[in-house]
């Protein structure tokens, strides 16, 4: 794949996220006016297939895209009330994935997503009702 300044803009505005952000986030840090959106696109495509981007969801079915900087792959859960995010430690797909690559399964890839809400909304709003917002990164 050819280096080209807006590949290196969307990669240098998802490094900048440190965690998953939405396409029209992305498009509006590499900048509106320099880039078109079906650039935008086409490179986390690109990227995606190349394995240097992971998809996410909201429950909602929004996109998220980030950076794969590791080849460990990780999960999420997303909070149900304000939209934060955070990592999961825990890989139990790697064993499933070892089982389907023994019956000779090839590019074996997984979306796993988990939705709840955080300790914070529950403490300011137990009763309210919930819908999801564009994720920041909670470490």
């Amino acid at each position: 794949m050819r280096v080209t300044r807006r590949r290196v803009a969307i990669i240098e505005s998802l490094l900048s996220a440190k965690g998953p952000v939405s396409i029209d986030r992305i498009h509006q840090a590499v900048g509106i006016s320099s880039c078109d959106l079906v650039t935008v696109y086409r490179c986390l495509s690109a990227f995606e297939r190349l394995g240097i981007v992971r998809r996410s969801y909201l429950h909602h079915g929004t996109c998220l895209y980030e950076l794969i900087l590791s080849g460990t792959q990780h999960y999420h859960i997303v909070c149900k009330a304000c939209g934060s995010t955070s990592r999961v430690e825990c890989y139990p797909m790697q064993s499933v994935e070892q089982v389907l690559q023994k019956r000779g399964y090839t590019e074996i890839s997984h979306i796993v997503e988990f939705f709840g809400v955080c300790p914070n909304c529950q403490q300011v709003a137990p009763d309210r009702n919930v819908s999801a917002k564009i994720p920041s990164v909670r470490s």
